[in-house]
């Protein structure tokens, strides 16, 4: 599927983003055939997926979730009321290591200004990474070091767009679990569940999110409740396998291209997935011109 097609619409470079899914996420939407009325999205992130939905009224509203405090605040300050003073802040910004490091030390109660740290770190560390023990980039792509990944027009502008669509996402901070409770008895709330990869003893969340730790057993079984449509994306392992299969769900596995861009395979569940084995099937059955046609 042509990741090309996607905009680039969240502010974060967010380690495990899924800009590669939305494509899917597109079709399996589509594929229900009448507008869900709730997108949940209990492990928002980086948001691309649903600020992606809310962007091309996929569903009628979005309601993201995210438990992780620094990235909460930075959702909470674009769909409030202090996004335009984010993105001031971000393109007045003077980029020096210097700078960059007084803002990242500095301790503050302010969810603003927690948000504008959060997108600096986000923005200068190795990998966009958050948790503990990530540290800044000192030569980055071509010798930038810090300003390889800082682009403060297009972040601005990011938020701007994001703002544009606040009314049709609802933003809240706290557990999934608890969080999902009122839309799982709803047929018309549909779900999109990417979790820390931490299944059959992953250790990549551990590195990358500061609540890598989650019940994956319970998250399943909260999954087999939902009374309407859900989509799920795991490691492409057979810890995850074996508890899709145990709780009988679909599985299927689809390419992706990590940020090496090397080829790997990730997992989707869902209760039916017949809609992207559709997809696979057309694609492989595509004639394949040569030059000399």
């Amino acid at each position: 599927m042509n990741v090309a097609s996607v905009p680039k619409r969240s502010p974060f470079r967010y380690p495990g983003g899924k800009t590669w899914l939305v494509p899917h996420v597109r079709l399996w939407l589509k594929s229900l055939g009448e507008i869900p009325k709730n997108f949940v999205e209990p492990f928002a992130g980086g948001g691309i997926i649903s600020l992606t939905v809310a962007s091309e009224q996929l569903a009628k509203h979005v309601n993201m979730f995210e438990l992780d405090d620094e990235v909460a605040s930075v959702w909470i300050t674009i769909l409030g009321s202090n996004g335009s003073w984010l993105g001031k802040q971000i393109l007045n910004f003077e980029m020096t290591p210097e700078n960059a490091r007084a803002i990242i030390d500095e301790q503050t109660k302010s969810v603003r200004k927690k948000a504008f740290k959060t997108i600096l770190k986000n923005r200068v560390f190795h990998g966009g990474i958050l948790a503990h023990g990530s540290s800044m980039l000192k030569h980055g792509e071509n010798g930038k070091g810090i300003l390889s990944r800082w682009y403060p027009t297009t972040l601005k502008n990011r938020i701007e767009e994001i703002s544009k669509i606040k009314e049709r996402i609802t933003f809240t901070k706290g557990n999934a679990f608890d969080l999902i409770v009122p839309f799982v008895d709803d047929a018309e709330s549909v779900f999109f569940i990417d979790p820390p990869y931490t299944a059959d003893g992953k250790k990549a969340g551990k590195r990358l999110y500061t609540h890598h730790e989650i019940d994956h057993d319970q998250l399943f079984e909260v999954a087999s409740k939902v009374k309407g449509d859900f989509l799920m994306t795991y490691d492409n392992a057979e810890g995850a396998i074996a508890l899709a299969h145990r709780y009988g769900f679909d599985t299927e596995p689809v390419a992706m291209k990590n940020t090496h861009h090397a080829e790997m395979k990730e997992l989707l569940i869902g209760k039916n997935l017949d809609w992207v084995r559709r997809k696979k099937k057309e694609q492989r059955e595509q004639p394949v011109f040569s030059f000399g046609d």
